[in-house]
């Protein structure tokens, strides 16, 4: 059976770097910096890009390359280039196409530090931002100038789960000649294609749910050649470059991601089913619970809930606190999408910088929870986090 017949699952684990000589079933570790030639004529035409081969460590790698061509595969792009870190990613997705005079369109809800970035960095250097409420789409085209190039979004948001119809944004971008550029992190192309729903560009922090142990950090641009060729010529240039044994790391999880994805979902599920009918709790946030704003853009757009929960303390801060205290396994870090749980606490960590109007905009109250689902069993998650709340009432 060709390639092309299998499914997501198959392709992702067949899809691998070629064979060495010897022949070895597992993909091994290229921990090189360059690449040597047979002969100076051969170099020559290598660099001077009449004959592809590999050149530098911060330019590709094999180890890489498999890396990205397995995220290919997953999210049906043509090309990535994979980066150190999700947050550099984020960074050449922007800067790659953007210049001075340029309007970018965001997402008001979306990660801090991406937050920082566009209302902080991107200034500095004549690129401006607008934000419009992922709530309400109708505010996109009224936001849109001329000098508008991109439009970015993060759906699932980071950290109150906002939805928005991709497929809805796409239209209106393509409409004005923009690009559409996805966070994609909180799904993973285990649960949502951004470019079969239009997107230009998609975006991935891989430290989180890719990896999915919290080992190491990693993340990637992906796209149709032409724009990744963008992506290429600038991170070869400022060397946000992904090492050869972080992405091995990430092309092994890979091979187990829909696996989890499964499970951290329906773990997740649960959890805010039983979450909701608990006495300390306002309010519950999960895409899939027929509760959330957006169930009906959800459903249509992913093939599972993901695997975070955030729900409302009735406490707020102070209650918030207490419950962090009392948490016994549930691990308090900056982390998500790992197979511990985590709880944290946005307000005061991962949206801290933003101001406490910022923060109430996109739904980051004082009494905000935020839980990434792992793959303990649900009984032993929901146990803790009924201890905690318990203890936190008081």
């Amino acid at each position: 059976m060709h390639s092309s017949h299998w499914h997501p699952e198959t392709r992702v684990i067949r899809t691998r770097y070629a064979s060495t000589e010897a022949r070895e079933h597992s993909v091994p570790l290229f921990l090189t910096s360059s690449f040597c030639y047979p002969d100076a004529e051969t170099m020559r035409a290598v660099f001077a890009d009449e004959q592809e081969a590999y050149i530098y460590s911060r330019f590709s790698n094999p180890n890489v390359d498999e890396f990205v061509q397995r995220m290919c595969a997953l999210e049906g792009a043509e090309d990535g280039f994979a980066t150190a870190s999700g947050m550099s990613a984020v960074f050449a997705s922007i800067m790659a196409f953007l210049q001075q005079g340029d309007h970018l369109l965001s997402s008001a809800a979306i990660f801090g530090s991406t937050h920082t970035l566009f209302s902080k960095y991107l200034p500095k250097w004549g690129i401006r931002c607008d934000e419009f409420d992922m709530r309400h789409p109708e505010q996109i085209e009224k936001l849109i100038r001329p000098e508008t190039k991109m439009i970015f979004l993060e759906t699932p948001s980071n950290p109150g789960l906002d939805i928005i119809d991709i497929k809805q944004v796409a239209e209106i971008a393509h409409a004005h000649g923009l690009l559409l550029n996805v966070d994609n992190c909180f799904a993973t192309p285990a649960l949502q294609q951004p470019i079969a729903l239009g997107a230009d560009l998609v975006v991935h922090s891989a430290t989180k749910w890719i990896d999915g142990q919290g080992r190491v950090l990693g993340g990637i641009v992906l796209g149709k050649k032409a724009l990744i060729h963008e992506v290429y010529l600038l991170c070869r240039t400022m060397g946000p470059s992904l090492s050869p044994f972080n992405a091995w790391m990430l092309s092994r999880s890979l091979e187990t991601l829909h696996l989890r994805m499964q499970q951290h979902s329906a773990n997740a599920w649960e959890l805010a089913r039983r979450l909701q009918s608990h006495p300390s709790v306002r309010q519950v946030r999960y895409p899939f619970l027929e509760s959330h704003p957006q169930y009906a853009i959800a459903r249509k757009q992913m093939t599972a809930g993901g695997g975070i929960v955030c729900f409302e303390l009735k406490g707020g801060l102070a209650q918030g606190k207490r419950f962090l205290d009392a948490l016994q396994m549930l691990s308090l870090t900056a982390n998500l999408g790992d197979t511990r749980s985590i709880a944290s606490h946005p307000a005061s960590t991962t949206h801290a910088k933003l101001t406490e109007e910022e923060r109430l905009a996109v739904g980051i109250t004082p009494g905000l929870i935020r839980i990434s689902v792992g793959l303990e069993h649900v009984d032993d998650i929901y146990a803790d986090i009924e201890q905690a709340l318990e203890k936190s009432e008081h």
